[in-house]
């Protein structure tokens, strides 16, 4: 109810003769009103100011026997602007009522002067405010009741109220009723003893009864004693200090009911029009289901937060177990209390469809387990299962018909235990369960409801597409590393005239840049000779389209090299081949689509570094090419170690540009190193100062190369990381000259003899007796064609490391071309005949001829030699 404005009132005037001696009426009126009876000895004790007469004016004045105004009060003269002094002895009808009305108004005084009283509306003129003057023209309403002097004449006393005034109190009034009466709302007028004195029908038809049925109740009667305690504190601080309150939530039930309400209850304090506190206004609202639906959006906006940070926190590693963590880190605790995730076994192994996986039985292992309860264990079945372990549910039970159904399931809790509401809801992606997850709620937390339901199915659903995606992933990162570690030497290379130790390692993995293999490779080729091909490389990108080039790469490295061809000539081919990758059609494919722009982006582009280096065990010299790789870093016995200083050309797949080749003498215990870049560089540092700590590691080239390959390693680890790893270190360790037999033969038949008497007295200085015959008779044939078919002197050379090989060349550049000889032929058998007594044979070109050679393995007890004889039957 609207508070009726507190109009400032007068404290009572002694000066005021009329009102003096009323006074103590209107006041006992006001207590009679506003509260119980007085007890009778207080009934004549004077009161503050606090009643109807605070809102209406009531002036009053006499008049005597004559007609004139004997006495005139301060309210008069307030209300008709007249003061006293002029007032009395003034004739009324003649100073207030117009002419044309005046001679009524003398009959009417006539007749209140003969004893009637009378109540009437008499127009006036109020006084201007500013003047005081009479201004406009108003109504009075006059009580005039007739009287008796002390002489016994008769006169009248007036009782004068402006009827604007009343008319203005009774427009409030009817509004207050109306407002009170007609309020949707619970409206209440409470008393300074804090009980009901009035309540609206709104109030009543909540709380039963009629309005009259509420007065003199309490806030106990409706509220459970706790909250009627904290309201009733609160309508006394209101009534103490008059502070408004609003929307103070207030809960309680309607009478017959068990459902909770909650109301928002408004409060203020009701003055009188002196400004003395009466009571206390209650306007409450019903907000139950204002309450259900802010609890509803509140929920939908956790949900939706949650979804999002779901959406920026899980699947931001590639890592089963850590994916599966983000996805706790997520739920736990703004989501439930406890979590756990757990995976089948056979996926995490690797099997596609794993026993069991249809009905639910398969093996699983725990993942990942997250708790917001003092690392309270999660109890599945009768035992807790640890991170890691392997376990399986019963068939009957709801965890296994969650996995066999793809549908969340309630999980009853156990009496007595600490939780208190569980789901379990396996973890589909692309329509196959991947594994389980379950969320639990302790006592004390809401149970789980559909909604919470439909968000952790959704929680579960993206955890388990990013879990299937790193699945998926580490499958391919296997598959991809089998096949690039397939394609690196097995074991430790040997090399003829070379110590060599080799290392390779996988990029590391990080939080926001996941493991993938590389394109590094590096190999170590044995060529005739005793000549070796050491080559590192790397091709540019990562994953298993590098590993597939690489693989490519590497095999056509490998064929180059069996050609005997020079390194700069081995880069120009592998450079050929490099081009032709990307394109369906090869090396000519690429090339077309580099002359036409518009279909240059049709080719995809493999480019690729590699250093390729030619060892000869026999000179020790070493022949290098380089394209677009890192320098060989070289290490003399007693000197700091170097970068060669080798034309880096161009990368491989780039084309149109030939490469240099450096040739440089190793000496005896030189130490050679070829690296990739994932060694010295790294994007923490730049890649001259890992150069400089890579040579900087190298200070003690004598001690073994395992060791000094652990040491760079070792010593580098704060310069890599990123990126894969190739390291292939080389000690020379030259052929001894009493190994080697090296002859010059005039052109000439007796040359024949001659390189078989040499060959057999090397042989048996050697202490290579059962290798003379076959010796002898494969470097007749060698020989043999040399003569025939060469050009120039004939030199012949045989080398003694762990296999014997025999060489002759000639300045003829006609390679040799095995051929199948007929019965009736006399000749043409020679080659086949070196073929089926040698180990290997083979021919190479030269700066000036070509050499044909043959290897021999050396005896030792087990390996017999086909014996010539049976060899030469054997073509015929």
């Amino acid at each position: 109810m609207s508070e009726i404005p507190a109009k400032a009132t007068e404290s009572e005037d002694p000066s005021d003769g009329a009102r003096t001696g009323a006074a103590a009426a209107p006041a006992a009126d006001a207590t009679r009103v506003s509260g119980d009876l007085p007890p009778a000895d207080a009934m004549w004790q004077s009161s503050p100011p606090g009643s109807m007469y605070d809102y209406i004016r009531v002036a009053s004045f006499s008049i005597g026997p004559d007609g004139l105004v004997e006495q005139w009060s301060l309210r008069a003269e307030q209300l008709f602007g007249i003061p006293a002094q002029r007032a009395v002895g003034m004739d009324p009808i003649a100073a207030f009522i117009d002419p044309d009305r005046r001679e009524q108004g003398h009959r009417k005084m006539a007749e209140i002067l003969d004893g009637r009283e009378w109540t009437g509306v008499v127009p006036f003129r109020k006084p201007d405010e500013e003047t005081g003057l009479r201004g406009e023209e108003a109504l009075a309403e006059v009580y005039v009741m007739p009287t008796r002097t002390e002489e016994g004449e008769k006169a009248a006393v007036c009782i004068v109220v402006d009827v604007r005034t009343l008319r203005t109190i009774e427009t409030d009034l009817a509004a207050s009723q109306a407002i009170f009466g007609q309020s949707p709302f619970g409206f209440l007028l409470i008393d300074t003893d804090l009980r009901v004195r009035r309540a609206n029908h709104r109030f009543a038809s909540l709380f039963g009864g009629t309005p009259d049925d509420h007065r003199g109740k309490g806030v106990h009667d409706y509220l459970p004693r706790p909250e009627a305690e904290r309201v009733t504190a609160t309508l006394r601080r209101v009534l103490e200090t008059g502070e408004s309150i609003t929307d103070m939530h207030v809960t309680g039930f309607l009478p017959g009911s068990d459902e909770r309400r909650h109301w928002s209850i408004n409060l203020y304090r009701v003055r009188s029009g002196s400004g003395r506190p009466i009571g206390i206004a209650w306007l409450g609202t019903d907000i139950t289901a204002r309450r259900a639906a802010a609890r509803e959006a509140a929920a939908a906006r956790r949900n939706l937060a949650l979804l999002n940070e779901a959406g920026a926190r899980i699947g931001n590693s590639l890592d089963l177990e850590t994916t599966a963590r983000e996805l706790l880190d997520v739920v736990v605790p703004g989501f439930c209390d406890l979590a756990t995730v757990d995976l089948y076994q056979g996926l995490l192994a690797g099997d596609e469809t794993p026993p069991g996986l249809a009905d639910g039985s398969a093996e699983l292992r725990r993942v990942a387990f997250a708790s917001a309860v003092s690392d309270a264990p999660f109890v599945a079945g009768a035992a807790s299962v640890a991170v890691g372990a392997v376990h399986h549910y019963p068939f009957n039970s709801p965890c296994a018909d969650a996995l066999r159904t793809a549908r969340p399931r309630s999980v009853p809790a156990e009496e007595g235990g600490l939780v208190q509401s569980t789901l379990a809801v396996p973890m589909v992606a692309h329509d196959t369960v991947v594994g389980l997850a379950q969320f639990s709620r302790t006592k004390g937390s809401e149970p789980f409801g559909d909604r919470d339901r439909d968000l952790a199915v959704e929680l579960a659903a993206r955890a388990a597409v990013c879990i299937d995606n790193a699945r998926l992933y580490r499958r391919e990162h296997e598959r991809a590393l089998i096949l690039q570690r397939s394609l690196l030497p097995p074991g430790d290379p040997v090399a003829s005239g070379l110590d060599i130790a080799c290392r390779y390692l996988p990029g590391n993995s990080s939080a926001d840049r996941p493991s993938e293999v590389g394109g590094d490779w590096f190999d170590v080729i044995e060529l005739p000779g005793h000549r070796t091909a050491l080559v590192v490389g790397d091709v540019m990108g990562r994953g298993l389209r590098a590993a597939v080039a690489m693989g490519e790469l590497r095999s056509a490295v490998r064929t180059l090299a069996l050609l005997d061809l020079e390194p700069a000539e081995v880069l120009s081919a592998l450079d050929e081949i490099a081009r032709g990758l990307g394109a369906p059609g090869g090396v000519q494919q690429a090339t077309r689509a580099a002359r036409r722009p518009r279909e240059a982006d049709l080719s995809e582009v493999y480019l690729a570094t590699c250093v390729y280096a030619v060892y000869d065990s026999v000179t020790r010299r070493c022949t290098f090419a380089n394209a677009g790789h890192l320098p060989p870093v070289l290490v003399e016995p007693g000197e700091d170690a170097l970068m060669l200083d080798v034309p880096p050309g161009m990368p491989l797949g780039v084309g149109g540009e030939p490469f240099e080749e450096v040739e440089v003498e190793l000496p005896e215990g030189a130490l050679l190193a070829l690296y990739t870049d994932g060694l010295v560089e790294s994007r923490d540092h730049p890649l001259d100062e890992g150069l400089q700590a890579f040579v900087g590691a190298l200070t003690d080239p004598t001690r073994p190369l395992e060791d000094v390959c652990d040491h760079v390693l070792n010593t580098l680890d704060t310069h890599h990381g990123e990126d894969d790893i190739a390291l292939l270190m080389a000690r020379v360790q030259g052929l001894p000259a009493d190994s080697v037999g090296d002859w010059t033969l005039p052109r000439e038949p007796r040359s024949v003899g001659r390189a078989r008497e040499h060959a057999r007295g090397r042989l048996l200085s050697w202490d290579l007796e059962p290798l003379v015959d076959t010796t002898e008779l494969l470097v007749s044939e060698l020989v043999t064609n040399a003569l025939r078919y060469g050009e120039g002197e004939i030199r012949l050379r045989l080398l003694l490391d762990r296999t014997l090989v025999c060489e002759v060349w000639d300045a003829g550049l006609v390679q040799p071309r095995r051929r199948r000889a007929r019965d009736t032929d006399e000749g043409g058998r020679g080659l086949q005949l070196v073929g089926l007594l040698s180990a290997a044979w083979g021919s190479r070109r030269t700066p000036r001829g070509k050499t044909v050679w043959f290897e021999l393995p050396l005896p030792d007890g087990e390996t017999g030699l086909m014996d010539p004889a049976e060899a030469l039957l054997s073509l015929f």
